[in-house]
């Protein structure tokens, strides 16, 4: 990756002067931080402090992939979209990822690997969503939350691509994990497949 003259990227790099919590709910936080240019000017900075996600790509012997219609209040629209749930304080990715599958969907999963790391809103949000591969599912009940409705669906990925190539399938993540999955099963990203019970997780989270 580029870099300064010096090899860093201290000629980026804002520095943080002070913090300020704006909002503080139950799901995130809102802030706003005194800053420090590289120019040496000051500048504000609003973010949504987030503990992060995870979101798991999962699919049956016969190849379909497991996924979820949600409601989203904030677009006001149904999005079809990979399991995916907020990380618990002190909940490694892994956990998460097990527990999302079966809450949602009632599916658990013999083997898991995981695939990769995104920041899904970087300008404005620390939120990182940490995608996980899983295979060898076992049907089960799902647990929803309270007031959570949550729809399983069973799609090809051919029906994915076509959902994709259509313009309707908005939702980032979801694209991320299709992409990691055709890449992984091409040879071109690489994917350790462990047991779920003994699975590592590399995130150490």
């Amino acid at each position: 990756m580029p870099q300064g003259n010096d090899g860093t990227d201290a000629h980026l790099v804002e520095q943080r002067l002070g913090s300020t919590t704006l909002l503080s709910g139950g799901f995130l936080e809102v802030r706003r931080d005194d800053v420090r240019l590289p120019d040496g000017r000051d500048a504000t900075r609003e973010y949504i402090q987030h503990g992060g996600a995870v979101a798991v790509v999962a699919w049956l012997e016969d190849g379909r992939l497991v996924l979820v219609r949600q409601y989203r209040y904030p677009l006001a629209k149904v999005l079809l979209e990979w399991p995916a749930g907020k990380r618990d304080a002190g909940e490694t990715t892994l956990a998460c990822a097990q527990r999302e599958l079966a809450e949602e969907t009632g599916y658990t999963a013999a083997e898991w690997a995981y695939a990769g790391a995104i920041h899904n809103a970087a300008a404005y949000s620390t939120e990182t969503i940490w995608l996980w591969f899983a295979r060898g599912l076992q049907a089960g009940h799902t647990q929803l939350d309270d007031g959570e409705f949550v729809e399983t669906v069973l799609l090809t990925e051919d029906t994915l691509d076509a959902l994709d190539a259509a313009g309707e399938l908005p939702d980032v993540k979801t694209l991320i994990g299709l992409h990691w999955l055709r890449q992984c099963r091409a040879g071109r990203r690489p994917w350790v497949w462990q047991a779920g019970a003994t699975a590592c997780d590399p995130q150490h989270l």
